[in-house]
């Protein structure tokens, strides 16, 4: 998961903050990227809130572009946007083959797209993590055709036992807080309940090591040895999830949706950053 730093939080000042487990760890988090969700159930869920098929998507915070060819099996058109030039490199190269995908550096306080562009933002355990992240949340408004949907997943940190780890290792991270954040965003809520699958404890090992604190990591990993039993599958770890949808208004902007709100020189159904 691309969590902020243990040290801090987003702020209204921030720009980028560093993922500590991506940025410096890519190879481990390839194993992590294809260990989760094997069942499909966020996949399955995201389609359900909106179906992408035929339309034009936009990967915010898309790191090496793990997910983009998923999109690009039956989007029109897909971008990632990633602030890291290293990733935006990788995911470029990732995706060079799909004639309907490309790749932008860029950030999600200042997205590099035109105004009204795109049907769908997704982003997935990236930038979005609740209060400070208003920024970001004005410029998907911005570049979200009228009816468009903005997707964030992320961690469930009432879930056991990731979300007890992720509770012990980032103190001040309020699951609840986060939720009543985005419900006043004017977001829809589900939860999703998900298997991580790893070929062998070393697998599950190396992504709990850059996940977490050296003292959260090695409490979760003895937690999983004491919980699972390797199959001929693998190891198995049970994972919550949170899906936050958002439709952008196609008429009139209500009362209390976020794009009636902010700064009144900004247009309220199309804010953006200045």
């Amino acid at each position: 998961m691309r969590l902020f730093s243990r040290s801090s939080r987003p702020s209204r000042a921030t720009e980028v903050l560093p993922s500590p487990n991506i940025w410096y760890y890519q190879q481990a988090y390839e194993v992590e990227n294809r260990a989760q969700d094997v069942d499909g159930e966020i996949w399955r869920v995201l389609r359900e809130e909106c179906d992408w098929t035929g339309r034009d998507v936009l990967d915010l915070g898309c790191g090496d572009g793990f997910h983009l060819p998923r999109f690009a099996r039956d989007a029109r058109s897909v971008l990632g946007v990633e602030p890291y030039a290293p990733l935006a490199r990788d995911a470029a190269k990732r995706v060079r083959e799909l004639p309907n995908v490309s790749v932008r550096e860029g950030r999600a306080q200042r997205l590099p797209v035109d105004d009204a562009s795109v049907d769908v933002v997704h982003a997935r355990t990236a930038y979005f993590f609740g209060p400070g992240c208003e920024p970001g949340l004005r410029e998907a408004e911005r570049v979200l055709r009228p009816g468009g949907s903005i997707l964030i997943v992320d961690l469930d940190a009432t879930s056991e036992p990731y979300g007890g780890w992720l509770r012990a290792d980032i103190p001040h991270y309020d699951p609840v807080e986060i939720e009543k954040f985005f419900e006043g965003e004017g977001f829809s809520l589900r939860r999703v309940a998900t298997r991580w699958l790893f070929v062998d404890h070393a697998a599950m090992e190396s992504v709990l090591k850059i996940e977490f604190s050296a003292q959260v990591a090695a409490r979760a990993v003895a937690d999983v040895h004491k919980r699972t039993v390797s199959t001929a599958d693998g190891v198995t770890l049970p994972v919550g999830y949170r899906v936050h949808t958002r439709v952008k208004p196609t008429g009139l902007v209500l009362p209390g949706h976020s794009a009636s709100s902010g700064d009144s020189s900004v247009s309220s159904t199309s804010p953006r950053i200045e």
